[in-house]
């Protein structure tokens, strides 16, 4: 049995008769009528009785023909599901992102973008550092991630430059600090300090110290560890210490806490989409355009962010 015996059947089900249902199918009439008869034969019963004009459907007619009409409808919309996925209006797409570049820009606005645009498909978001994400893209668990991008990202990876952050120093209003016209690394070298982990990004953490070491700062006082930025501006707030913070924490800094540019320390970030480059989900595709799109007219490829 095939599904154009379903619709053969459909269709002559509802005319009652032969003539009306094969030109409403566009097919000749002694086709249709073989085909009718084919599929009495496998299911091994009569459909329609056989009247000097027309048929009329049996009872077991009837009953297959409700079943008919639902199969015939299941596949269509099984057919339609399928096509929005591979057209990219529906299915699933998972993002990474930091959470140091989510409260403005293009990651929130790329985020608002997808659902108004895409409402039948499901964004699924996962705040990480920029390491994880880069594992969790490789293993396939996610499509993409806004992260700090090193350098040397392996071949398998795309990316997409959105621009650069810098870091900077968060420090408590009123230190003694933001007295100084000019600040210089070599001025922090008293300075309790809140620091990362170097497992949180060690290619970024090894940098900042090399940095930092040239500068004259070649042992910070680190009092205190803080994997997530939020809570180390916090502890800036506390007035536990200083911290060196991306400048897009700008925008969402605590009361008692304001940036410092340190003159030597000269660390731009770049950030950027990063996605496997065997990822064919549509979904995906059409991300990655719109993030294209807005970076090219907002002109802030290249530019420092924050």
């Amino acid at each position: 049995m095939e599904l154009r015996h379903l619709r053969y059947f459909v269709a002559v089900g509802e005319e009652q008769h032969y003539g009306r249902a094969a030109r409403r199918l566009r097919v000749a009439q002694p086709a249709l009528s073989r085909q009718i008869q084919d599929l009495e034969q496998e299911i091994g019963f009569r459909l329609f009785d056989r009247l000097p004009r027309g048929v009329k459907i049996s009872d077991a007619g009837k009953l297959f023909l409700d079943d008919a009409r639902r199969i015939l409808q299941e596949v269509n919309d099984a057919t339609a599901r399928a096509k929005r996925i591979a057209s990219g209006q529906s299915g699933t797409l998972r993002i990474g992102f930091v959470q140091s570049m989510s409260w403005q820009g293009i990651v929130p606005d790329s985020f608002r973008h997808f659902r108004e645009h895409q409402p039948d498909a499901e964004l699924q978001l996962k705040p990480s550092s920029s390491s994880e994400q880069l594992g969790v893209i490789q293993s396939g668990y996610l499509d993409a991630g806004f992260v700090f991008a090193p350098s040397n990202t392996t071949r398998e990876f795309a990316q997409l430059q959105i621009g650069f952050v810098n870091v900077v120093l968060a420090i408590p209003t009123g230190h003694a600090l933001t007295k100084l016209k000019e600040l210089r690394l070599r001025d922090l070298i008293e300075a309790p300090f809140v620091w990362f982990p170097r497992r949180v990004s060690p290619i970024f953490f090894d940098r900042l110290m090399a940095k930092c070491a040239r500068g004259g700062l070649k042992a910070p006082r680190v009092v205190q560890e803080a994997s997530d930025e939020v809570v180390i501006l916090s502890l800036v707030a506390c007035r536990v210490g200083v911290a060196f913070v991306s400048s897009a924490s700008r925008g969402r800094l605590p009361p008692g806490v304001e940036l410092m540019p340190v003159t030597d320390l000269n660390v731009p970030l770049p950030f950027a989409l990063v996605w496997r480059k065997d990822n064919n989900s549509p979904l995906l595709a059409k991300f990655v355009a719109d993030v294209k799109s807005m970076v090219q007219q907002r002109g802030r490829k290249g530019e420092i962010l924050g």
